[in-house]
């Protein structure tokens, strides 16, 4: 099938701003990597860490000490820090905030024996990804405060590098609860809270008695954090059709499964006025009569969801919205209903021709599978063992070139 490609183009864009307030980052020079004079960096001895001396060589074009414990003589990042100080002197970058974090990503995969794809993953590209809420636990991000409400920047598949696609911005809690964690444990965590809240509340005891949290993070949080997860992560298509949509995906989150692509899709319509018209001509789309109906049936439930939290309210809080009436048990089965009717080619199909008629709202763009997730590290056959044809790059910025992704040194 031939891939297409299509935006999702907000009224109100990340890319109008000149600076960013948060990270610091001003419009222009990013100060990424590619400003990197490797000339200097000359031939070194077998066994030479050339990626922690790299670390070292950043740390000190943007005249940042590299962590303590990094900073003995035979550390290789302390060898970069010593040569790049010796080569650039006084001329260094301005390290603003989204720079400190690339280097601090860069310097943690490197300790974890990460592969970290350094072409896409700039500081550009973080400050792109910056955040004012955490995604799972809905709280106010803090920058640096020392706080569980810090911003920090995480993999959402831990068995996938440090890539584009694989990144968002979580507050300290909920990625200090992530690690170790994929989707189907998170998944496992949520509905364990639930049948432990559920058994209690039948026992008629107190709510109180009950196990409220795992992890520090309640069943909706671990909901949330599973389908945020599931996103980066190569699924059947019979399973993911399974899965709510308790979380849309942050900016340039890399939706990776079909079916749950065109479930985003279809849920940000209710985002931006018009949807009406746009429903009647997605559900002409619909492969087959059987198809059409369970579409009509699923979208009526979503609508009436919408209508009820009224007209007054703004776009991030209309998404939140949107999120919530996913916790509704009738719109899972609706929506079940729908997608397991579907298979991820006729999802895509779908997706394609609605971008050729004007028909998506919300930010994104498609890729090929082969391009989303190079540099990502992924076992050997996971992306085909899913049956994946392309996938759904959340963008709610302006667009621009996604570049190539090679693995990092």
């Amino acid at each position: 099938m031939a891939q297409a490609a299509f935006e999702f183009s907000p009224l109100a864009t990340l890319g109008d701003r000149p600076a960013d307030s948060r990270t610091g980052l001003v419009r222009g020079r990013p100060g990424n990597s590619d400003t990197r004079d490797t000339r200097q960096i000359t031939e070194q001895p077998a066994g030479f860490d050339r990626t922690g001396f790299e670390i070292g060589w950043d740390h000190a074009h943007h005249r940042i000490t590299p962590p303590l414990r990094h900073l003995h003589g035979h550390n290789p990042v302390r060898q970069g820090w010593d040569a790049g100080r010796a080569a650039f002197g006084a001329r260094t970058l301005r390290p603003t905030a989204a720079v400190r974090q690339w280097l601090a990503l860069r310097l943690e995969a490197w300790l974890h024996g990460q592969v970290f794809e350094g072409v896409q993953v700039n500081p550009h590209f973080l400050a792109r990804i910056d955040a004012t809420h955490c995604p799972v636990s809905r709280v106010p991000l803090t920058l640096s405060a020392a706080l569980p409400t810090d911003a920090t920047v995480s993999r959402l598949n831990h068995a996938a590098a440090y890539a584009a696609g694989n990144l968002a911005v979580l507050s300290g809690r909920v990625a200090s609860a992530q690690v170790g964690s994929d989707w189907a444990t998170a998944q496992a965590h949520a509905d364990s809270l639930l049948a432990a809240a559920t058994s209690v509340s039948g026992a008629g005891r107190s709510a109180a008695q009950a196990t409220t949290e795992i992890n520090g993070l309640n069943a909706t949080e671990w909901a949330r954090l599973a389908v945020l997860a599931s996103f980066a992560t190569p699924l059947p298509h019979a399973q993911a059709a399974l899965l709510p949509l308790r979380v849309l995906p942050p900016n340039r989150t890399r939706v990776i499964n079909p079916v749950q692509a065109l479930q985003v899709m279809l849920t940000l319509q209710f985002t931006q006025a018009g949807f009406a018209r746009r429903l009647l001509g997605l559900a002409v789309l619909m492969p087959s009569s059987e198809t059409r109906q369970a579409f009509q049936i699923f979208m009526h439930t979503l609508l009436a969801r919408r209508l009820a939290v009224g007209q007054a309210l703004d776009r991030p809080a209309m998404r939140l919205a949107m999120e919530d009436s996913w916790a509704d048990a009738l719109v899972n089965r609706r929506w079940q209903r729908l997608a397991t009717r579907l298979t991820p080619a006729e999802c895509e199909q779908l997706l394609q021709r609605a971008s050729q008629r004007g028909l998506v709202v919300g930010g994104g763009q498609w890729v090929s599978t082969l391009a989303a997730t190079e540099g990502w590290a992924l076992e050997a056959g996971a992306v085909r063992q899913a049956g994946l044809a392309s996938v759904l790059v959340s963008r709610l910025d302006m667009a621009r070139s996604l570049g190539s992704q090679n693995l990092a040194s």
